[in-house]
């Protein structure tokens, strides 16, 4: 595995001054292992990037201003969200003698899969995989070549075999494999909306009412609850009695000649 070299610098002043350090170009950080004191320090920015920017792990070589060193490993780092700077980071020291959990890149290998040959598309799923290990036995990264694979045939973690290594991943996990490429269903265009035939009203068949006659018919069934009573403004039949208080109905006038007198 490779080994970086990481001068550092121990700080003095914590908490506020973080700000300070930051103004500075630095970044500050700590030194932490189990069963000794954590080490504040402070770095140059630009010293991360090796560490930050790459796909293999690396153990650091950790140098310290008092002269004392430390073999560690790059455990966290943290970026502000609007500049993406590195703003803080860890260090976990290391024992030759204890096993240790850390996550390694995986590296796709190798030439064109068979499947995507035939038109199927590749894809990587895991990118990092989580392992138990002595830090002697730290794999820089963790090849996987897909070659071979057809369309719908897959690597797992389970055909990952890395001597004195643990993977602490579930078996069954894909790492990567050759899928089918995607159709997109083609979509009918909307059919033109087509205004419908207004039905034509049907008159009934029949000699058509002459004006007048409607207005008969509906003036004789308007007429009719009045039929069985008088009709309003008869005069009522001879002898018939005068209610009591009512006024006697006037007589009839006599009806004109229908021949007019010659004149003499």
């Amino acid at each position: 595995m490779r080994e970086i070299l990481l001068e550092a610098e121990v700080r003095k002043q914590l908490g506020k001054h973080s700000r300070a350090i930051r103004r500075e170009g630095k970044v500050p950080g700590v030194f932490y292992l189990h069963g000794e004191k954590n080490i504040p320090i402070a770095v140059p920015e630009k010293s991360l990037k090796p560490l930050i920017y790459t796909s293999e792990t690396h153990i650091v070589n950790l140098k310290l201003g008092d002269g004392s060193s430390k073999s560690c490993i790059l455990r966290d780092i943290q970026f502000d969200p609007l500049t993406d700077r590195a703003i803080h980071f860890d260090l976990q020291g290391l024992k030759q003698d204890e096993k240790i959990t850390i996550e390694v890149p995986v590296i796709v290998t190798g030439g064109t899969p068979v499947g995507v040959r035939d038109g199927g598309i590749l894809q990587q799923i895991i990118h990092k995989l989580k392992i138990l290990c002595l830090p002697k036995d730290i794999p820089d990264h963790i090849e996987v070549n897909p070659e071979n694979l057809k369309i719908n045939h897959f690597i797992h973690v389970r055909d990952i075999k890395l001597e004195n290594v643990t993977v602490l991943e579930s078996e069954a996990g894909t790492i990567v494999g050759v899928v089918p490429p995607t159709v997109e269903k083609e979509v009918a265009p909307a059919a033109a909306a087509v205004e419908e035939p207004t039905e034509p009203e049907v008159i009934a068949k029949g000699k058509k009412p002459e004006e007048g006659e409607e207005g008969e018919e509906g003036s004789e069934k308007k007429a009719e609850p009045g039929a069985k009573g008088a009709q309003k403004g008869a005069p009522a039949p001879k002898g018939a009695a005068t209610p009591k208080g009512a006024a006697p109905a006037p007589e009839a006038a006599p009806a004109p000649s229908a021949k007019k007198e010659k004149k003499k």
